[in-house]
């Protein structure tokens, strides 16, 4: 059965040598063990830092595991709140690769933003960022971990679990609810049970997570054509048709 690709969808290939996708709720210190998978939330995180606008949201729709899942442990000096260093031990994901599909849709709760939706100009403005390498550096779980993406056909070679019919794991954290793309001023994590098929993982939406866990209030930033550079005067900048 042929896939529905959604409209505005990019693919890409993303890799680095290290990789730390973690629950961010556990972030506060102490010893760091890295899922065996990227979260929805780190890839968002990728998909930004390619291209992004408050105009409109990334959407993860799955992602290939095309290398071996290998960890390295090592030894880190992270900061601490009250001054100075730490030692740590850190469990890495050692020399990693991916292949991404992800989309776009619109921000509704950005109103002031509705000219700006010109869909075919921000794709054609990710497509040329995403050449480039990113518009912004690009980290595979956290700014220790450099990554790096490239355009590729999600699918294309040979992966490490091609072969392999199912692989499930316990509840992992998916990502956050912001309250500039819900409308609520409460920020909530969203948590799941993700299964690896044929090396390819399929994410639930963020609707589609049953399991959520309040973390704070919130406010929502506010974006508007007077702090929002418009997608058409940006196009003409870069020299890109839309």
């Amino acid at each position: 059965m042929d896939i529905l690709i959604p409209k505005n969808t990019i693919e890409f290939r993303l890799w680095g040598r290290y990789a730390l996708f973690t629950d961010p709720l556990t972030k506060i210190g102490g010893e760091k063990c890295s899922y065996h998978l990227p979260t929805y939330e780190a890839l968002k995180g990728v998909c930004k830092s390619i291209y992004w606008k408050p105009t409109f949201v990334w959407v993860v729709d799955a992602v290939r595991v095309m290398k071996r899942i290998r960890t390295q442990t090592k030894g880190t000096k992270p900061l601490e709140f009250s001054g100075g260093n730490t030692l740590a031990i850190y469990t890495f994901l050692s020399d990693v690769e991916y292949q991404v599909r992800a989309h776009f849709r619109w921000n509704d709760h950005h109103e002031a933003l509705e000219k700006d939706r010109v869909d075919g100009k921000h794709f054609a403005i990710a497509k040329r960022m995403l050449e480039r390498g990113g518009r912004q550096d690009i980290f595979l779980g956290t700014r220790d971990c450099q990554g790096y993406v490239e355009p590729c056909l999600f699918g294309e070679g040979e992966g490490a679990y091609d072969g392999d019919d199912e692989i499930g794991y316990g509840l992992m954290f998916h990502g956050f609810d912001y309250p500039d793309e819900t409308g609520k001023n409460e920020l909530y994590a969203r948590f799941w049970y993700p299964t690896l098929k044929k090396g390819v993982l399929t994410f639930d939406s963020p609707e589609g997570c049953m399991h959520r866990k309040f973390v704070r209030e919130m406010d929502s930033k506010t974006f508007g054509t007077g702090n929002v550079k418009s997608v058409v005067l940006e196009a003409e900048e870069l020299g890109v048709a839309g």
